[in-house]
């Protein structure tokens, strides 16, 4: 039984092949270094409604951004500038 096992093989018939469009880092896009953790509106956009950080693969930053942005919530949180939890 050919095309039933788990290798990759091209794609099946009558199936629409669907392409997701790969995210671009918005910070390497407009070459922004630095994140100032007292710009709280612009880092909400990297907060879940549940006050977790967004991971990259859904935000679409790369990691070293990632990075700097999860930096940049911690210390907001931490002189309460941004909430730990919700209710």
């Amino acid at each position: 039984m050919k095309g039933r096992g788990r290798g990759g093989g091209g794609p099946r018939r009558g199936k629409k092949v669907f392409f997701r469009r790969r995210k671009v880092c918005r910070f390497c896009a407009d070459k922004i270094d630095s994140v100032d953790y007292k710009d709280v509106r612009f880092l909400q956009q990297f907060l879940v409604d549940r006050s977790k950080i967004l991971p990259g693969r859904i935000s679409g930053t790369c990691a070293k951004h990632q990075r700097i942005v999860q930096q940049a919530i911690k210390r907001a949180r931490h002189i309460a500038l941004l909430p730990f939890t919700t209710e």
